[in-house]
C-alpha cells in the first residue's frame, strides 16, 4: 500500500500561498462553529520518524485560536500511565465539547513503535487493536470528530532528514536510536504501519495518508482534510438541531415499548431468593473471618500490582452503603477509594459519559469502589429520557468493551446488584423517615422512583443479561436480609481476589521457569558456539602451517581460548 503512494507531489510557493490564503481563515471560522455547536475534535498525527509531524502541527495551529486547543506529545508511558490500561492516558487527555486536541503520535504507538521495539506481545497487539477500534467507535458515536493523519515518506528521504538533524547539536537530540533502527529496518516497520492502517481504517474514523516529502504540499493537504471534515460535521449537527427543534426529540422507555410486552421479557431478578438470611451471631462470626482475610489479601493485591474495580448498583435503600462500609472496614485506607456517583456536573457532561469513570479507575495494586456506576446510562438516563434510545442501546457494547479493557490490563472487575422487594424498600423508607439521624438518606425523588418500579425492573433485567460476562460478572445480592447481603458481597470479593492472586502466582512461576530454561539454553548454545569456533580456528591453524614460514607455537590458540573460558565459565 504505502510503497505505491506518489511521494513526489509538490506545490510551488505561489500555489501554496494562494491555497493557504483561503484555508487558514476558513479553519478559524470552523473552530468557532465547533465551539458554538459544542463539537469536540481529536486530530492524531502518525507517520515515520522525521516525517514532519511537529512541523505540520505547528503549521496547523496557526489557523486556530490558541484558547480552543491543546497539543499533546505522546512519548513513552510514565510510571503512573504504566499502572493503568494503555488507553487510560488518552481518556484523560480527551477534549471537552467545543475544544480541539491534537496528538503528536497517539494511541497507535502501542501497535507501532512499542510493537517494533518488542514492548508489546502479539497477544497485546491483538487486544490493543480491538481496544483502539472500540475507543474510536465510542467517541465518534458520541459526537467526537476523529481526524487521523499519516505522514508518508520513503526510506531515503527519512535517512536524509535524520542525518541533517544529527549534523547539528541543536537538533541532534531529536533523533533517537529507535529512529535510526527503524530506518535500518524500514521495510519491517512499514509492514507494521500498513497493517495498522488496514485494521483501523473505518467509516467513522478513516485514515488520511499525506505525501510528506514536500512540506508545502503536506501542509495544504492537511488543512484541506481538516477543513472538509469539520464542514461536514457542522452541517450534520446543524441539520440534527433543526430537526430536534421541530419536535423529533428523544423517546422514553414507555414510548418505545408497550407495557404489555414487559411480561414476555427475560428476568434475572425474579430468580433471587429473598428469603435467604443469617442470624446476628452467624453474621458476626462470618464477618470477622472474612474481613481479616480481606485485610491480608489487600496487601497481596498491592504486592502483585493487581487493580480491583467494584461497582455497586441496586434499588434505593438496597444496602449499597452498608455493604461498602463492611467491605472496607479493615482495608488499608491508603489502598482504596470509594467514589459516590451523582448526576454529572457541567465538566462531566462536556465529555463522553464514560470519561469520568475512566479518570477514576485504579492504578495497579489499588481498589476503587463505585457507589453507583456507569450503568446509569442504561437505567436512570434511559428511563428519564436523559439520552436517546440509540445512545443507551449503544452503551451496552461500550460498557462491555470498557470492562474488557480493564480486565485485559489485569484488573478484577465485579458488579453487584443489591436486590430487595418493593415491600422491603417501603419498610426501609419509612424507617428512615421516622429516624431523625437517617432522614437525610430519604428524598422525595426516592418516593417518585417507586412509581417507576416496573420500568426500572425491566431495564435492570436487560442490563444484567447484556452486560454480565465471564471477565466482569454481575452478582445479584439477595438483600432483604442485610446480614446475608453483606456477607455475600465479602465472600464474592474474597473468592475473586484469591483466584486472581493464584493466577498471578502461577504466571510468575511459569515466567521464572521459562527464564531458567532460557538461561540454560543460552549457556548450552554459547558453549556449542565456542566449540565450533575453536574447531574452525584449529582448521585455520592447519591451513596456515601448510602455507609455510609459521612456527607451531605461533598458531596455538589454546591459551586464548582458555583465558576466555575462565572469564565466562558458561563457555
Amino acid at each position: 500500500m504505502l510503497e505505491k503512494i506518489d511521494l513526489k507531489k509538490k506545490l510551488t510557493k505561489a500555489e501554496y500561498d494562494l491555497r493557504m490564503e483561503e484555508l487558514v481563515p476558513k479553519l478559524g471560522r470552523l473552530q468557532r462553529e465547533c465551539q458554538k455547536y459544542k463539537i469536540p475534535v481529536m486530530i492524531a498525527f502518525e507517520g515515520y520518524g522525521a516525517s514532519g509531524k511537529g512541523v505540520q502541527i505547528g503549521e496547523l495551529i496557526q489557523g486556530l485560536d490558541p484558547r480552543g486547543f491543546q497539543v499533546y506529545a505522546v512519548k513513552n508511558e510514565t510510571e503512573e500511565e504504566r499502572m493503568h490500561p494503555f488507553l487510560w492516558r488518552f481518556w484523560t487527555k480527551m477534549p471537552p465539547k467545543g475544544r480541539i486536541a491534537i496528538y503528536d503520535s497517539s494511541w497507535y504507538r502501542k501497535v507501532l513503535i512499542d510493537r517494533f521495539d518488542g514492548k508489546t506481545s502479539e497477544k497485546e497487539v491483538e487486544n490493543s487493536f480491538r481496544s483502539i477500534r472500540s475507543f474510536e467507535e465510542q467517541l465518534t458515536a458520541d459526537g467526537m470528530v476523529m481526524i487521523k493523519i499519516f505522514l508518508a515518506i520513503d526510506k531515503r528521504e527519512q535517512k536524509k532528514r535524520l542525518e541533517k538533524l544529527l549534523d547539528s547539536k541543536e537538533t541532534a537530540w531529536r533523533v533517537s536510536e529507535g529512529d535510526l533502527k527503524r530506518n535500518r529496518h524500514f521495510q519491517e516497520y512499514r509492514a507494521m504501519n500498513e497493517e495498522m492502517l488496514l485494521r483501523t481504517d473505518t467509516a467513522h474514523a478513516p485514515w488520511h495518508i499525506v505525501e510528506a516529502t514536500d512540506r508545502r504540499f503536506a501542509t495544504v493537504k492537511i488543512y484541506s482534510i481538516v477543513v472538509k471534515t469539520l464542514e461536514q460535521k457542522i452541517r450534520e449537527v446543524a441539520r440534527k438541531k433543526a430537526e430536534d427543534a421541530e419536535g423529533s426529540g428523544s423517546m422514553t422507555m414507555t414510548e418505545e415499548q408497550p407495557a404489555e410486552d414487559l411480561v414476555l421479557k427475560e428476568s434475572v431478578l425474579s430468580k433471587a431468593d429473598l428469603s435467604l438470611s443469617y442470624t446476628k451471631e452467624e453474621y458476626k462470626e462470618k464477618l470477622s473471618k472474612l474481613q481479616k482475610k480481606l485485610e491480608k489479601l489487600h496487601g497481596e493485591l498491592y504486592r502483585y500490582r493487581i487493580p480491583v474495580v467494584l461497582g455497586f448498583e441496586g434499588w434505593d435503600a438496597g444496602g449499597k452503603g452498608g455493604a461498602i462500609k463492611r467491605l472496607t472496614q479493615r482495608m488499608d485506607p491508603r489502598g482504596y477509594v470509594v467514589h459516590p456517583t451523582a448526576s454529572p456536573n457541567d465538566i462531566e457532561r462536556a465529555h463522553h459519559y464514560l470519561w469520568r469513570f475512566w479518570t477514576d479507575m485504579p492504578k495497579a495494586g489499588h481498589v476503587t469502589i463505585f457507589d453507583r456506576t456507569w450503568y446509569g446510562r442504561v437505567m436512570v438516563e434511559r428511563i428519564e429520557g436523559f439520552c436517546t434510545r440509540q445512545e443507551w442501546q449503544r452503551a451496552y457494547r461500550e460498557i462491555n468493551d470498557m470492562e474488557k479493557d480493564l480486565t485485559e490490563a489485569g484488573a478484577v472487575v465485579l458488579k453487584f446488584w443489591m436486590q430487595i422487594d418493593k415491600e422491603e424498600q417501603a419498610r426501609r423508607f419509612q424507617a428512615r423517615q421516622e429516624n431523625p439521624e437517617k432522614q437525610w438518606k430519604i428524598t422525595d425523588e426516592d418516593w417518585r422512583n417507586r412509581e417507576k418500579w416496573d420500568q426500572y425492573e425491566e431495564a435492570v433485567n436487560e442490563m444484567l443479561i447484556r452486560t454480565s460476562s465471564p471477565y466482569a460478572p454481575w452478582i445479584v445480592v439477595e438483600g432483604n436480609c442485610k446480614y446475608y447481603a453483606r456477607i455475600k458481597v465479602l465472600e464474592t470479593v474474597v473468592e475473586a481476589v484469591e483466584k486472581k492472586l493464584e493466577e498471578k502466582k502461577q504466571e510468575k512461576k511459569r515466567q521464572e521457569e521459562r527464564k531458567g530454561g532460557n538461561e540454560h539454553d543460552d549457556q548450552r548454545t554459547a558453549g556449542n558456539q565456542r566449540n565450533h569456533i575453536f574447531e574452525s580456528l584449529c582448521d585455520f591453524k592447519q591451513q596456515v602451517k601448510k602455507a609455510g614460514n609459521v612456527r607451531e607455537e605461533e598458531c596455538d590458540i589454546r591459551p586464548v581460548f582458555q583465558r576466555d573460558r575462565d572469564r565466562s565459565p558458561a563457555l
